[in-house]
């Protein structure tokens, strides 16, 4: 059996925009992936995606307000998230929905 030893960058910045997360690495390499990948973050609103913050050493995305987690290696590997729409607590969407209408507060997608 051969062991191949990964050197997995570190993330060094994060953008936020509507549709994608950008994810920079410390090798100059940029990753861009969909919202829809993960499906937390696809229906959390703009300013809880933009509350981040990087973990374990910046191999890894961290937000609090929903409690998600992204890896480094995982975006690298084109792994996006195990969790479906239906496997988020039950109400989840219609709760986050519900209250951004209230606060008149947009971004997210329905």
């Amino acid at each position: 059996m051969s062991v191949i030893d990964v050197n997995v960058p570190d993330a060094t910045n994060v953008a936020v925009t509507r549709d994608t997360l950008r994810v920079e690495l410390s090798d100059g390499r940029a990753l861009s992936v969909p919202w829809d990948w993960f499906p937390r973050l696809l229906h959390a609103m703009a300013r809880e995606r933009n509350n981040w913050r990087l973990i374990g050493r910046a191999h890894g995305i961290h937000w609090e307000d929903v409690d998600g987690d992204i890896s480094v290696e995982g975006l690298l590997a084109g792994r996006a998230s195990g969790e479906s729409q239906t496997s988020l607590p039950n109400g989840w969407n219609n709760a986050r929905r519900d209250g951004a209408r209230r606060l008149g507060v947009g971004g997210l997608k329905s």
